[in-house]
């Protein structure tokens, strides 16, 4: 045994493994052997482990390793809306152009070459421009300063360009300055030349002529233009749901579309829009956007105030939930309508409909009586917690949609489609 262990070289450890398979082969007496030796193993702790198994030791990588995976957790509602912006003030100041060169030309043996001072290129414009895949303004950064051209050089060399600056905005972004809206960006891929970059500066060879042959003036760049702008986030939807807070939009939403808000017994759960698409028969779809809760007051911007009330300006018609667990429901819709009325004046004339929502209450039967007694528009009774008569909400859906395409076809308007 001993000739055995002594072919092994002394700085080498032995692993874990190899000694227990000795130890067991061989009994628990040779470990005395060990002590003897100069291998950095104790007895004691071999007895340890023989005893035990092989512990705080791993044979493999994987075994000891930290399990690695992208298991991203859904963001609630209130984390949600720290990403979503929907207005921005931004600073945009264009590229400066470079500055012209003055040089004279220089080369062996030719005494007189002339100027050969290249110009100045331009400065880079700064494009605002549609995507549709962007959600929200929370990516515009405050201020946005374009690429400045480079100076010319000898030998007629021009300065390169400044590049493009591109600021991606989502669909329905509307653009303001001073107040005034500017354009109104409502289609993917669409650009807004926002801001021009300056021209670059001549350098002395421009100035070349037949009365001066010797020109040492150039010019320096043009700065860019500058400009403070407002940007506006509105919901592209074909519909609305306006409705006081808890009154069940969110869950209505969830219940005629594949949207996902979120849904709480507590008012104010949604606080920021979702849009959700209808799908018919016929491959024709209809957005319908889930606006946050308005109280009253909400002109005043009061609540969440009138930061939200401009993504009802371009829903084509509006679909008033009103929570039949409230004491007089019927008063719901005048409130609504007097804030939009307040808002923005023929709002609440637009084509609508009225949704009698949380008819699964025992109570529901008779305020909806009373409720068709105070209206003379059509009411739809539905639960969307059951989903009770949502059919009949999505065929009137499509009727009012159809309108919709009829009145813009005979116009000059061009529709939206989804």
């Amino acid at each position: 045994m001993l000739t055995t262990l002594s072919r092994v070289k002394a700085p080498r450890c032995l692993s874990p493994d190899i000694l227990l398979g000795y130890i067991f082969r061989h009994g628990r007496n040779e470990l005395s052997l060990f002590s003897h030796s100069s291998f950095p193993v104790s007895s004691a702790a071999l007895r340890r482990k023989a005893a035990g198994g092989v512990r705080d030791v791993s044979t493999t990588c994987t075994r000891g390793a930290k399990v690695r995976g992208n298991h991203k957790k859904e963001m609630s509602e209130k984390k949600l809306t720290r990403y979503f912006v929907d207005h921005r003030h931004v600073k945009l100041v264009a590229g400066s152009g470079g500055k012209g060169a003055s040089t004279f030309h220089s080369e062996p043996r030719k005494e007189w070459g002339g100027p050969d001072g290249g110009n100045g290129g331009d400065g880079g414009n700064i494009i605002i421009k549609v995507n549709r895949l962007v959600k929200s303004l929370a990516q515009v950064a405050p201020v946005y300063k374009g690429e400045d051209g480079q100076s010319g050089g000898n030998k007629n060399c021009y300065g390169r360009n400044g590049s493009a600056t591109y600021i991606f905005v989502p669909l329905g972004t509307v653009v303001k300055e001073q107040g005034k809206t500017v354009v109104d960006l409502s289609e993917h891929g669409q650009e807004y030349l926002a801001v021009f970059g300056g021209a670059g500066g001549k350098g002395n060879r421009f100035f070349l002529s037949n009365e001066n042959r010797a020109p040492m003036s150039a010019t320096p760049g043009i700065k860019g233009q500058e400009r403070v702008l407002q940007l506006e986030l509105r919901t592209m939807a074909h519909a609305g749901l306006v409705g006081f807070p808890n009154a069940g939009k969110s869950s209505l939403l969830r219940a005629i579309t594949n949207a996902k808000p979120a849904v709480a017994a507590y008012p104010f759960t949604t606080l920021n829009p979702h849009v959700g698409i209808v799908k018919y028969r016929d491959h024709e779809q209809v957005a319908v956007a889930d606006i946050p809760g308005i109280i009253r007051g909400a002109h005043q911007n009061r609540g969440l105030g009138i930061s939200f009330l401009r993504h009802i300006e371009r829903c084509r018609f509006l679909l008033f939930v009103l929570d039949l667990s409230a004491p007089e429901p019927w008063t719901q819709l005048q409130h609504l309508r007097y804030e939009l009325e307040q808002y923005e004046r023929g709002l609440s004339h637009r084509p609508h409909a009225i949704i009698a929502n949380k008819m699964d209450l025992p109570e529901a039967q008779g305020k909806l009586e009373t409720l068709k007694s105070h209206v003379t528009q059509r009411v739809i009774p539905l639960s969307a917690l059951t989903g009770q008569n949502t059919e009949e909400l999505v065929l009137h859906l499509r009727e009012l949609y159809d309108g919709y395409l009829q009145g813009e076809g005979s116009g000059a308007g061009t529709t939206t489609r989804w």
